[in-house]
């Protein structure tokens, strides 16, 4: 884990949630805020129209290349909130899954929230990430 920050486990909370409760950010580290990372490829066309776990694996990577156009790795994440177009929580579960494999033994506090609409069409998943590096 990076010296830039602490993520932070509850003995009083479940275990059941697949992510730190929270994350203690040094006051030097330099924050590094990561728009909304979409399924869309280099055209900006969205990707496997209909396929919650695909369109979860190009979010990832997009989220990836963002935050190393900004000096950070997802090692460097200290906090997510995924957005889920969907109505079944089995769609959830399925991006989520997406999520946790990219991110390892590394688990950031994270919200998972299944959402109406998002802003692309065909659009089912979105990340957006706080990270946290050495100035």
């Amino acid at each position: 884990m990076p010296d830039t920050f602490r993520l932070v486990r509850s003995g009083s909370l479940s275990d059941v949630a697949e992510y730190a409760y929270g994350a203690v950010v040094r006051p030097d580290a330099q924050l590094v805020f990561a728009a909304g990372a979409c399924p869309l490829d280099e055209s900006g066309t969205t990707v496997a129209v209909g396929d919650y776990a695909a369109q979860a694996r190009q979010m990832m990577r997009n989220l990836e290349t963002a935050l190393a156009d900004a000096g950070a790795r997802l090692s460097d994440v200290v906090k997510t909130t995924v957005y889920v177009a969907a109505t079944r929580q089995a769609d959830l579960v399925a991006t989520w899954e997406v999520v946790r494999d990219h991110f390892g033994d590394h688990d950031p506090p994270s919200t998972l929230l299944g959402v109406t609409v998002l802003g692309y069409d065909d659009q089912l998943v979105e990340i957006d990430a706080l990270a946290a590096v050495n100035p």
